[in-house]
């Protein structure tokens, strides 16, 4: 299992269990990896711990699981918490720093993007054990570590035609020939359970217009929230049916392409929810390489940055003093 530090940007919106069973244990200190001459200490791993334990915790219910989750989870916590330090420390000779404005437009930009609020955000770092500095720290390492890739490593990464078939390959391979499909959603968000109702019957309403003829797009540009496809009438290109939520999927199974299903509540709590109006676009099928080749383009891109990425934070390690001791 891998657990990822890229924590909170791709805005997770139903978080809450407290970890209260590590609430009354006491952490003996210790030395847990020496980078250099900085120490990383127990109680640091612990704390950025916190995020991965409550996904670990709401996963399973099995305690030898939990226990080898937990493990494997602070192996590679650590491998990240060292690449930190040799990233700092490489950002500091090349004079890079993080301003307090480039973060605080970084939040409003993960905020607007999940049509939240900067305070809502914080709400929902916080059901995950994460206090708002804790927040600001872990995106303030994204955003370093995203400077020093532009500088260092991106510069070392060519993506060829060849690059992007191999990536088609191995995205066929991946998903089994996975069909993918194109629909055009107006979501509207439900924060407020009086008002449910009302959103109901006017997406009833709207289905009922755009099923005699009225334009989609100009309905997705008044009423949807969902504000990253407001330009793109309310599509975010084809998608592999898996990555539709169940609702979406079984509602437009059912669908020609530009015809309309009726309205879809999702969301398990009557205070977060929304109402999607769906049109399908295309039908389900497995799309072809030159109808995915800029996805495809993009994916061997963002696999060679990768790569590359390891090679230069292996090479960041020569001639540093690094001493592991969990």
């Amino acid at each position: 299992m891998r657990w990822s530090t890229k924590l909170l940007l791709g805005a997770v919106l139903a978080l809450g269990l407290a970890l209260s069973r590590h609430a009354g244990a006491v952490i003996v200190e210790r030395v847990v990896a020496v980078v250099g001459e900085r120490p990383i200490l127990l109680t640091e791993l612990k704390h950025r711990a916190i995020p991965f334990e409550y996904r670990i915790l709401a996963s399973t219910q099995d305690q030898a699981q939990q226990a080898a989750h937990e493990s494997e989870m602070f192996k590679q916590l650590l491998d990240r918490m060292i690449d930190d330090r040799l990233e700092e420390t490489a950002a500091d000779r090349a004079h890079l720093a993080v301003s307090a404005e480039e973060l605080d437009n970084a939040i409003k930009n993960v905020a607007t993007s999940n049509n939240l609020k900067a305070a809502d955000l914080f709400a929902v770092a916080k059901r995950q054990g994460l206090s708002e500095q804790d927040y600001r720290d872990e995106l303030r390492r994204q955003i370093l570590e995203g400077k020093l890739m532009q500088l260092r490593v991106r510069s070392r990464v060519r993506v060829t035609d060849q690059d992007a078939r191999a990536s088609y390959a191995a995205w066929l391979k991946d998903n089994g020939a996975q069909a993918m499909a194109e629909v055009r959603i107006l979501a509207m968000r439900v924060t407020d359970p009086t008002v449910q109702k009302a959103r109901l019957l006017l997406a009833q309403n709207l289905v009922a217009r755009a099923r005699a003829g009225e334009d989609f797009c100009q309905m997705v540009s008044q009423y949807s929230d969902d504000k990253a496809t407001l330009t793109t009438c309310g599509s975010r290109g084809p998608l592999p049916m898996d990555g539709l939520v169940p609702e979406v999927q079984a509602a437009i199974r059912g669908l020609r392409p530009n015809e309309f299903s009726d309205p879809i509540v999702v969301g398990a709590s009557a205070a977060d929810q929304a109402i999607l109006l769906c049109e399908l676009v295309t039908s389900p099928s497995v799309p072809t390489f030159q109808q995915v080749k800029e996805q495809m383009m993009e994916r061997a891109f963002g696999d060679a940055l990768e790569r590359q990425r390891k090679v230069w934070l292996e090479e960041l390690k020569h001639g540093v003093y690094i001493d592991i001791r969990l």
